[in-house]
């Protein structure tokens, strides 16, 4: 390493991957501990604290102390040693093999010290690195006589198209889903006549909200069932509280169209469910707004996978979970569900979903769309809100009582879409209100 860039590293002070020693002793092997279960650093030696160069006598003695206490680790772990002037630069890499211990202990980086990890901290950092899966944990509160579900059970035989008359023990071996002679978590989610009796926070949470603000909540409802019931449930809940458009073209039977295709709901349901870190106790959220769908689930990405990763390739928190869904024909191949999503979105000429992903939350936002499913594939919109104008105004002239409902249904379009109309026809002084919205009536002020 050159003077400069020695002078360099220096000048950035010691921080979460920089370390400075004024003198080598047997306690550095913390310090290389703390930046291999991180994300590795640098340790100067022959600088002090402040920064300051005092150099040390290197010798191939000291580089093999250091070396040595390594190779001491559990497991065996590789440093790498650089020599500028009189500063011997340790280079840790992070480690691919995590955790390390040094003497049974623990370490890592907290910005710029290295400390000792408690129990808790142990176990969260085992958590977070996947050296331990939820799915995969034996659950010694089942019963399997007295908890099991039999009809999510002949749904899974039926969605993976497995035969009745198989044996549940053996099946439940064949699929991994045993140890100990306990169901594993993965069996319980999909298994269990009530979720939460074995996990609190592992339910579908769904919300509507008044505008377009966390602010005044008009429903609420959370689904607690076993994992595939609480699936449907929640997508009937999207069904149920986002508006239906009906197209009549011709002479043809009416189509139905949600404004937000339920595929790509679908998949981010599935997505929020299979992928949720369930460690975390706090259930997955639904959140319907006025201009937008939010479903989140706890746990962000998971480590090895970047936000670039999304829609090309996939690490699964939940391996076990993900494969029971796949076999149930719910999930495809890894990796394609984002791409899924954004697929339904563009034939649907909407934009595509934008994704959140932060440390402990992974968010996907649905737009819900200003022009209905008829003005996007159906003609210019200027020509057909001048259609759907004269249509409100010869409802409206028809039957002065007529509701925003009864409006959407006849016309095709969405309440929304309704209500955007007639602000604008009001606002140009063709049509006003008189009364409220129970007992009053429209009164048309002008023809077109």
């Amino acid at each position: 390493m050159k003077e400069k860039e020695l002078k360099f590293l220096i000048s950035q002070g010691e921080g979460y991957n920089i370390e400075f020693k004024e003198k080598f002793s047997a306690s550095i092997a913390k310090d290389i501990c703390a930046f291999a279960n991180s994300n590795g650093g640098r340790i100067l030696l022959g600088v002090t604290d402040d920064g300051k160069i005092k150099g040390i006598k290197i010798t191939n003695k000291l580089k093999s102390q250091i070396c040595d206490l390594a190779r001491n680790f559990d497991p065996k772990f590789e440093v790498f040693l650089e020599e500028a002037g009189n500063v011997l630069i340790i280079k840790v890499p992070e480690g691919q093999n995590k955790p390390y211990a040094f003497s049974g202990k623990f370490y890592m980086r907290n910005g710029p010290n290295s400390q000792q990890l408690s129990r808790k901290e142990i176990k969260e950092f085992f958590i977070s690195e996947g050296l331990v899966h939820f799915d995969e944990k034996p659950n010694y509160d089942f019963d399997l006589r007295k908890d099991f579900n039999k009809r999510a059970y002949r749904t899974f035989l039926r969605l993976a198209k497995i035969s009745e008359l198989i044996d549940k023990k053996d099946l439940f071996g064949n699929l991994c889903l045993l140890k100990e002679n306990k169901l594993k978590n993965a069996g319980v989610l999909l298994f269990c006549k009530k979720i939460t009796k074995f996990f609190s926070h592992a339910t579908i949470t769904c919300i509507t909200f008044q505008g377009k603000e966390r602010m005044k909540i008009l429903d609420r409802k959370e689904f607690d069932a076993d994992l595939y019931s609480n699936f449907r449930g929640a997508l009937g809940y999207l069904r149920e509280k986002l508006n239906t458009e009906y197209i009549i073209r011709g002479a043809g039977p009416r189509e139905e169209r949600l404004e937000l295709p339920e595929e790509a709901l679908r998949e981010a349901l599935l997505n929020a469910i299979g992928h949720r870190n369930y460690f975390m106790t706090t259930s997955v959220f639904v959140e319907i707004y006025s201009d937008r769908v939010e479903i989140t689930n706890p746990g962000g990405l998971v480590k090895g996978l970047s936000k670039e990763d999304l829609g090309k390739k996939s690490l699964p928190r939940n391996n076990l979970l993900f494969g029971l869904l796949q076999r149930m024909n719910l999930v495809e191949k890894a990796g394609t569900g984002i791409r899924r999503m954004q697929e339904a979105m563009r034939n649907y000429k909407l934009e595509p979903p934008e994704i959140i992903a932060g440390r402990d939350w992974f968010t996907i936002v649905f737009k819900r769309p200003e022009m209905s499913y008829e003005e996007r594939f159906y003609g210019t919109r200027e020509k057909t809100r001048e259609k759907t104008r004269e249509k409100i105004l010869r409802l409206m002239r028809e039957n002065r009582e007529i509701t925003i409902a009864e409006l959407a249904e006849k016309i095709g379009i969405s309440e929304k879409g309704i209500e955007w109309q007639i602000s604008r026809l009001k606002k140009e002084g063709l049509v006003k209100r008189v009364g409220g919205k129970k007992g009053g009536y429209w009164e048309v002020l002008e023809s077109e």
